[in-house]
């Protein structure tokens, strides 16, 4: 194991905000209470979980060629699928209720294998890449967050310079990774990670941006807060875009395939619900 990239670079990527046509199809697992996608592959398959009405649990989903399927890590209590790559492997986070039980998977050709960072009491995967390269976060047993890397068997800690909290999300099959982290004052940032650099991504006017998924293109994906309302984004030729469900009152971005589709999840009147959003 070791640290990934010690260089940061502090630029701020503050371009104003322009405007995009987006169509919106909502999503909700039937009989579920709340339904929150996190991630969507070329071919147009979305993975993500809800909560259920009688045990309150969250069970993972697929939704492909409009069926969804339940997704459930055997042995674990609730199960929260994060990424699905375009060979259809996906990953993400079971747990049996107190924090200390979450653990990572990827599930692979209906196996699954659990992911845990070596000494972490909770792992959670976030991001896969076609070359089935992984990212996600630990916990230490000092409670502190780190993001990693995991390929070929071989983990490797991502922190920013100066961050009190890592926080990856993230990957492409160039291997360029986006996440969060939280500055000494406690602010969360979005930030780049490509080559061994790190930028930040600060969406304009924001008091808080987490950068959520990268395709291919480097188009990135995430959620802002400002005047104390959630938005999604995406961030795309250097322009941001401000992304919110007609109806909403606050959105959340979550995931970016090779085209540009665009799955997350919103809150209104009734509850939380997912979204997918074309061009």
């Amino acid at each position: 194991m070791g640290k990934r990239a010690t260089l940061v670079a502090l630029l701020i990527l503050g371009i104003p905000l322009v405007a995009l046509a987006l169509t919106f199809t909502t999503i909700d697992v039937p009989g579920s209470r709340n339904t929150a996608p996190q991630g969507i592959n070329t071919r147009g398959d979305i993975v993500g979980f809800s909560t259920d009405n009688t045990t309150n649990r969250a069970h993972g989903f697929l939704l492909s060629g409009g069926t969804f399927t339940e997704i459930n890590f055997p042995g674990f209590l609730q199960t929260a699928p994060r990424a699905i790559n375009d060979r259809g492997d996906i990953v993400g986070q079971a747990d049996n209720g107190p924090p200390n039980t979450t653990r990572g998977f990827l599930l692979k050709e209906g196996t699954f294998t659990q992911v845990e960072f070596p000494g972490a009491p909770i792992t959670g995967v976030f991001g896969i890449s076609n070359a089935e390269q992984m990212v996600g976060n630990y916990i230490d047993s000092a409670g502190i967050n780190h993001g990693f890397t995991l390929e070929d068997g071989t983990f490797t800690s991502i922190d920013v310079p100066g961050a009190s909290q890592t926080f990856t999300f993230g990957i492409n099959d160039p291997g360029d990774i986006v996440g969060s982290y939280l500055d000494g004052s406690g602010k969360q940032h979005g930030y780049f990670l490509s080559d061994g650099t790190f930028t930040t991504i600060d969406v304009p006017g924001a008091t808080a941006t987490q950068a959520r998924d990268i395709n291919s293109r480097g188009d990135i994906v995430g959620q802002y807060t400002s005047a104390g309302v959630t938005h999604a984004f995406v961030l795309r030729n250097g322009n941001f875009t401000t992304i919110d469900v007609p109806g909403a009152v606050a959105t959340f971005g979550r995931g970016i395939n090779a085209r540009g589709d665009i799955v997350g999840n919103y809150i209104d009147s009734t509850g939380t619900h997912g979204f997918l959003a074309t061009e």
